[in-house]
């Protein structure tokens, strides 16, 4: 099997980064804002940071001592029922269909959110005027305009994947550095411009949309979707570990993705509300852009939203090329159906690019109705929890492994192992916990996870008549 040139340390880490510095970072700071007070908000960025350190921890190791396992965190559900065949096809196969769906939901809400930011310098994707009215549903010339946007990154994107790794992996590392220089920037110029009136009282009460108050501890586990949202993407150096040039550059990519990541994320959220007062906050769909409008003037709000633009092709780019990865890794490893692992003479998963993003246009279809923030807090909601699993999975791998032994001759080091491995299972429970607070959401979500038990039966026959 011909993958092309290996990926190094700095490419593997640029799609960490660039996967998980995407679109939360533009839409974060409204939907925290909804979602929590200022003290609220620094809670959870915490609890969030400190849990995903963890799972990030567990992603590392498990490279090292699991080589063999490749394709990101929902292959260790295959690995955690050796004796039985059955049972380890079955939760190696579902843990990848809900990681793969993750996936898909992911780059769209990425793709969404590029749409938002580009109506800053053609305002027509705002526009309200309708073009096509059926029965009480109206297409606007917005929405039908973000939806071709939209449509035109997702294939300009699959195209350039169908090109090779190499080629595409390197304009995201470009779009990465950008980025990363970007927002440094806008964190100094926050600073400088910061006015803790705007932010309001740090401790003070948060309302729910009937008035009542809401208290600290609720308002940390309604943010604690939010947040766990912007980490999204911390194990795409695992995902892609079968094409890494040395396996211990997986684990340096991954802790060094998040530590970029936590600075950027935690000074623009927390900054951006001493820029703009709350009810502005929770109203606007181009946070980011307002806030510097509100420092520099329209000027500044223009080089932040092209310095957007830029960053989220990149994301769009790694995002993409996840979501191919996913089943293709997931098919060679026997544990989802075997026409994904079919390459084309680049050594790229042809056939899971072309329906991985044929679903994920499937789901652009939801830019026609609402608004883009409103399509953008359903679609994390639904890819976090797809997501939560799959890490609930590589926690407890880890955990057995310290438990039996396995791959282990330091007692220190298993000890070790074992307590980030708890630390990463309670943390997964909580979060999913956490997300039952939407319960028509959540109950969607799940629905999406268990739609992939139809294929299953069609996957065994597959194996069978090989």
């Amino acid at each position: 099997m011909s993958k092309g040139k290996p990926l190094g340390l700095w490419v593997l880490t640029a799609l960490v980064v660039g996967n998980m510095v995407g679109s939360g970072i533009f839409m974060l700071p409204r939907s925290l804002a909804e979602a929590a007070s200022p003290a609220g908000t620094v809670f959870a960025w915490a609890v969030t940071g400190f849990g995903v350190l963890m799972l990030a921890l567990v992603f590392g190791n498990l490279a090292l001592r699991k080589p063999d396992l490749n394709g990101g965190p929902q292959i260790y559900a295959k690995a955690l029922f050796p004796n039985s065949p059955s049972l380890s096809l079955l939760s190696g196969f579902m843990s990848s269909w809900g990681y793969w769906i993750g996936n898909i939901a992911g780059f769209v809400a990425v793709i969404t959110t590029f749409a938002s930011y580009l109506s800053t310098f053609f305002p027509v994707l705002n526009s309200a005027s309708v073009l096509l009215a059926l029965g009480s549903f109206e297409l606007t010339t917005g929405h039908a305009l973000n939806f071709v946007v939209c449509s035109l990154l997702l294939w300009g994107t699959h195209f350039l994947a169908l090109r090779g790794m190499e080629g595409a992996g390197r304009i995201n590392l470009i779009a990465t550095a950008t980025k990363v220089i970007g927002f440094a920037l806008f964190i100094v110029i926050a600073l400088l411009a910061f006015q803790s009136s705007t932010m309001g009282e740090f401790a003070a009460a948060h309302l729910d949309d009937e008035g009542r108050s809401v208290s600290l501890l609720s308002q940390i586990n309604a943010a604690a979707v939010v947040t766990l949202w912007a980490f999204i993407g911390v194990e795409s150096a695992t995902v892609f570990a079968a094409r890494a040039k040395r396996k211990k550059d997986v684990s340096r990519a991954t802790v060094a993705g998040l530590g970029i990541a936590i600075v950027l994320y935690v000074g623009i959220s927390i900054l951006t509300m001493g820029l703009l007062p709350k009810e502005r906050l929770m109203q606007s769909q181009n946070p980011l852009v307002d806030a510097m409008t509100e420092v520099l003037g329209p000027y500044g709000g223009y080089l932040l939203a092209a310095l957007g633009l830029v960053s989220l092709i990149g994301s769009t780019i790694g995002w993409v090329l996840l979501s191919a990865e996913v089943p293709y890794e997931a098919a060679r490893q026997r544990v989802f159906l075997q026409p994904f692992r079919r390459e084309n003479d680049k050594g790229m998963p042809k056939l899971s690019l072309w329906i991985s993003n044929g679903l994920g246009q499937l789901l652009i279809f939801s830019t026609i109705s609402g608004s883009i923030a409103q399509a953008f807090d359903f679609i994390i909601v639904v890819a976090t929890l797809a997501y939560l699993v799959p890490y609930l999975i590589a926690s407890v791998y880890q955990l057995k492994l310290t438990l039996t032994g396995e791959g282990y001759t330091v007692m220190r080091e298993r000890r070790m192992d074992g307590f980030v491995a708890v630390l990463a299972t309670i943390y997964s429970l909580w979060v999913v916990y956490a997300g039952m607070g939407d319960w028509q959401t959540f109950l969607f979500g799940v629905l999406m996870l268990a739609s992939g038990i139809v294929f299953y039966p069609l996957l065994r026959r597959q194996l069978r008549d090989e």
